[in-house]
């Protein structure tokens, strides 16, 4: 029943036990009351289908695999991927590894999406538009749904292992550097009698395809049957590598010894690809005897960023290495068989049914070894590939060690909660009520006691893991004397830590963010709310402030170009504005000219060069600050030479973008933030009812090396990568917290409020984050009551 003057309505719900309410604000942000914490994860299950109902059953059918269902055979490949990395183990280790209560939990949230899903069934036009443009239905959902999936999650490092193989069968490690720095620095570990030139990047394909977003095309969707293995290569390897590099986070804690209202700050934006609908989503909780706010993924219980009245949380990921690449050796007689220790051992061979659509169920093969699903197969070269991660074990799907930590009211519960974290690897940094803050990494840590896990090794059993990292030897830092806790991704254990007896890992982010957010809550007064805002919005480049020292150290004269470039930057202050003529010509020297001359130069190699990108750019302003003999016998000369070229050369390059005045230029003229759906490619040809699922473009400021970041596309320099999703936690004083979400809290196109916060987000504002049931209540504009349904 719906109050038309109000848009209130009454909905009667089977399994409802108690009645409760979705109290929705004007930012669209939904504060959900329940009389039991049963009904509480119903409700939440029930409102992330009411707001994000597509975007959470492609979730769930791309990771059980089950897209060729509804799409047809161009799916099917990438289902087989998919259940390739499914938990296959026991459900019940898997369900108490997260909470005593996760089982019960998870029942409750399938029960109210499933309740939803119904709803839509009773009620047809509250399907979204997605599902009835592709004639498709949502599914119901079970409770083992929420935590099998793994595919979602964010692990390390099979990928770069792969990489690196190929760069040092065929250069040294001085080259894979340029793509991947490793800190601290060390000579890989080459595995004994492994031959690298071996392996190539189809070994990739399968794992690509296991962890691709869904991609819609008319020629994908109208696919034959017997083309079905042709859709493998969907996601490009650039784009995966730069994805990789692109997904981070900043957060940090500060002490109320440092801020302008003595209550600590607690700040967080994880940076992930945009889409609309935004991934994250902000939710309120509130039951007898538990109230918490903030952020989690919309196909997920409770929440893993934001507060509970008393405490405070964020996460940022950290560099654990949870994945390595296994080759095998086969038997000449049987294929399943391979060289393990001194005998053999059989591959597990699972025969799975794949529903597709329009044709009959198909049976396919999926293949075990002892470390995990093989992903590539070379039987004429009697070899097979397989990928060992943490993924296997119980406890690994992502974010549902949140349902005990999200409730952790000290220090100590918070302790205990963390260890009960498998993935994503994550930074946690905590601030509570009584003042304490703290930071320490969560996560499985696979030991590797005789390899470093950055190459692939074979599996015959000299290369084994001796275990996980105890949670207890992970380091804290608690209330430290500088006032503040902080990560983004950087290399950020204690400096003496050590690396090779207790292992994380050697690949990071480059610390540019990390570096300026201490710069930041190092400096200056005591600090405010205010100042963490700015600080998430801040588009200061450390790279642009070295690498500019060196462009204006070169000779003045030569070209005009010359002259009126270094003119430019030399009164820059090294912000990347989006209304800033010397951030544009920053950025096209950078992407457009530097890196790619700084490849050409430095790897004579050309079929390595697509394997390096998108470059690590500390190992660049490395390369360019500390030139060695690559450039040359005359390294610094030639180095000068190449950078008086690019700069040159970018110049004219704005000129020709964006006129021939420096005054007209803008970095935002180029970079824009733009939130795709996942639909978009097939607005042309299925009609009005497809159009306009996109959000964009918006001109903004940043870079990939800023707090704020905003990764782009280096073909057209569109920001595909960042926060869509900001919180800054006033704790104590929680009505004060403030927080965005990009581009809207809704997946749902018909919803007003579907696009209605992306603006907000370009200008790097904020809206509130409210708490309290008054402060709530004054800002409520629409209130859906749930009541148990009655027998029928």
């Amino acid at each position: 029943m719906i109050d038309s003057a109000s848009q209130d309505e009454t909905i009667a719900l089977e399994g409802l036990r108690q009645p409760a309410s979705i109290h929705i604000d004007r930012w669209g942000v939904a504060h959900l009351r329940a009389e039991n914490e049963h009904d509480l994860f119903m409700l939440q299950g029930f409102n992330a289908a009411r707001d994000r109902l597509w975007q959470i059953d492609l979730w769930r059918k791309r990771g059980l695999g089950l897209l060729a269902a509804d799409f047809g055979p161009g799916y099917l490949a990438q289902d087989r991927a998919a259940r390739l990395f499914l938990y296959r183990g026991d459900m019940e280790a898997e369900f108490t590894a997260y909470a005593p209560d996760a089982r019960v939990i998870c029942e409750a949230f399938a029960a109210g999406i499933n309740a939803y899903v119904a709803l839509t069934e009773a009620e047809p036009h509250r399907l979204p538009v997605e599902f009835v443009a592709m004639g498709t239905r949502p599914a119901r959902w079970a409770a083992e749904d929420v935590v099998r999936i793994r595919s979602h999650s964010l692990t390390r490092n099979a990928i770069s292992e792969v990489l690196r193989a190929i760069v040092l069968s065929r250069a040294d490690l001085a080259t894979d550097l340029l793509r991947k720095d490793l800190e601290p620095m060390r000579e890989p570990v080459r595995a004994e009698g492994l031959d690298l030139s071996a392996l190539g990047t189809e070994v990739l394909t399968q794992f690509r395809l296991a962890t691709a977003a869904v991609t819609f095309s008319p020629e994908r969707l109208a696919a034959p049957l017997e083309a079905w293995r042709r859709w493998t290569g969907i996601t490009d390897l650039g784009e995966v590598v730069q994805g990789a590099e692109m997904e981070g986070s900043n957060n940090w804690a500060i002490h109320g010894s440092r801020t302008e209202s003595g209550r600590p700050i607690l700040a967080s934006d994880p940076h992930r690809a945009h889409a609309a609908p935004s991934l994250r989503y902000i939710v309120h909780l509130e039951s007898p005897g538990f109230n918490a706010i903030g952020a989690g993924e919309p196909a997920v219980p409770g929440i893993s960023i934001g507060h509970n009245g008393t405490a405070a949380f964020a996460l940022t990921i950290h560099g654990a290495d949870q994945e390595d690449v296994y080759v095998y050796e086969t038997a000449a007689e049987d294929p399943d068989l391979y060289r393990y220790g001194d005998g053999q051992e059989a591959m597990t061979v699972l025969r799975e049914r794949f529903a597709v659509k329009h044709h009959p169920d198909q049976e396919l093969s999926l293949r075990f070894t002892r470390h995990g699903p093989v992903i590539a197969e070379d039987r004429a070269a009697r070899r097979a590939v397989a990928i060992r991660s943490v993924w296997s074990l119980p406890g690994s799907a992502p974010y549902l060690a949140s349902l005990t930590a999200m409730r952790s009211r000290s220090l100590e519960e918070f302790r205990a909660a963390l260890r009960r974290w498998g993935t994503p690897s994550v930074n946690m940094v905590y601030a509570d009520t009584g003042g304490t803050i703290a930071w320490s990494p969560a996560g499985y840590a696979p030991q590797r006691p005789n390899w470093d896990g950055l190459l692939p090794v074979p599996g015959d059993g000299r290369y084994e893991w001796s275990g996980l990292l105890d949670p207890a030897e992970h380091p804290w830092r608690v209330d430290p004397l500088e006032g503040f806790v902080h990560s983004a991704n950087e290399q950020n254990l204690p400096p003496h830590w050590p690396h090779a007896e207790k292992t994380y890992g050697y690949e990071w982010t480059e610390a540019s963010r990390a570096r300026r957010i201490r710069e930041a809550l190092t400096r200056g007064p005591l600090l405010t709310l205010e100042d963490s805002a700015a600080l998430q919005t801040d588009v200061t480049s450390l790279p642009a402030r070295r690498l500019c020292a060196q462009l204006l150290s070169l000779p003045r004269g030569g070209a005009p170009e010359l002259w009126a470039a270094q003119t430019l930057l030399e009164d820059w202050d090294h912000r990347l504005d989006a209304d800033s003529p010397a951030a544009a010509l920053f950025e096209v020297l950078l992407t457009r000219h530097l890196k790619p001359r700084l490849l050409a130069a430095l790897v004579p190699d050309e079929s390595l060069h697509p394997l390096l990108v998108p470059q690590d750019m500390e190992s660049l302003l490395r390369a360019l600050e500390q030139p060695d003999d690559r450039f040359g016998p005359d390294p610094a000369r030639a180095r000068d030479a190449l950078l008086a070229e690019c700069l040159i050369a970018a110049f004219r390059d704005c000129e020709s973008r964006m006129g021939l005045s420096p005054e007209t230029w803008q970095w935002g003229r180029l970079h824009h933030g733009y939130f795709s759906h996942a639909l978009t490619g097939l607005a042309s040809e299925r009609g009005g009812s497809l159009a306009g699922l996109d959000v964009g473009p918006y001109p903004v400021g940043g870079s990939a090396q800023t707090p704020m970041h905003t990764g782009y596309r280096a073909s057209d320099f569109r920001c595909n990568y960042g926060a869509s999703v900001r919180l800054v936690m006033d704790v104590g004083a929680w009505d004060n917290s403030l927080c965005i979400n990009a581009p809207g809290q809704s997946g749902d196109p018909a919803s007003p409020h579907y696009a209605d916060l992306a603006p907000h987000w370009a200008r790097g504002e904020y809206m509130p984050l409210l708490y309290t049931r008054e402060a709530v209540d004054h800002m409520v504009m629409r209130c859906i009551h749930l009541e148990p349904a009655g027998p029928d």
